[in-house]
């Protein structure tokens, strides 16, 4: 299902870039997780934390009025992590975002905000089968909140490194010590845009 969301929205994205496109861009980025230590559990969450580890991800925009528009981006931590000493796990984050990217002619700036989901994977030894194919993992699912933060610097042509800060306001988080996690990365990407 989340796959399908991605590609309807790319789709989406790129068929309206093509009819009357002011700004399409997309970028792949590497980052960390910071999150609440296990130390710090509050009420209702477990003593884990989220945060830590090398993450993942891709991104794309599609500016449709001026320097407003629409976003979405997937996080994923590159490797498995260890839940309780024992269960190998692994977190994903995506989300849809409304988008304000005013920029000048080398640099420019991106606010966002909007929602999105956590999909913790919790990796088994064996295989589950079903009618729609076979996975090694069960998954717990968490809405979410997202704001994001970030500076465009165009390096070459309209290629642009983006250095970026995100934060997530999971809701019912409580396999972890809090429902708040940030992302800090770096991103590169390119902008298909008129006359730039």
């Amino acid at each position: 299902m989340k796959q399908f969301l991605v590609i309807v929205l790319a789709g989406l994205m790129l068929s309206a870039y093509t009819a009357h496109a002011q700004q399409f861009d997309a970028a792949f980025g590497v980052g960390t997780l910071t999150a609440p230590s296990a130390s710090e559990a509050s009420d209702g969450h477990l003593p884990q934390t989220l945060g830590g580890g090398t993450y993942l991800n891709f991104s794309g925009d599609f500016l449709f009025w001026k320097q407003f528009g629409v976003s979405g981006e997937a996080t994923w931590r590159a490797s498995q992590n260890v839940y309780g000493g024992f269960q190998p796990y692994r977190p994903i984050l995506y989300d849809f975002n409304a988008i304000y990217a005013p920029q000048s002619h080398r640099v420019g700036a991106e606010l966002m905000a909007g929602i999105g989901a956590e999909s913790l994977r919790f990796y088994q030894p064996y295989y589950n089968c079903s009618f729609t194919g076979c996975t090694n993992y069960t998954s717990s699912n968490h809405f979410m909140g997202h704001f994001g933060a970030a500076v465009r610097l165009y390096a070459i042509g309209n290629f642009f490194i983006r250095p970026e800060a995100h934060l997530y306001l999971i809701n019912n988080n409580f396999e972890f010590s809090s429902g708040r996690a940030t992302r800090f990365g770096v991103s590169i990407g390119y902008s298909f845009k008129p006359g730039f």
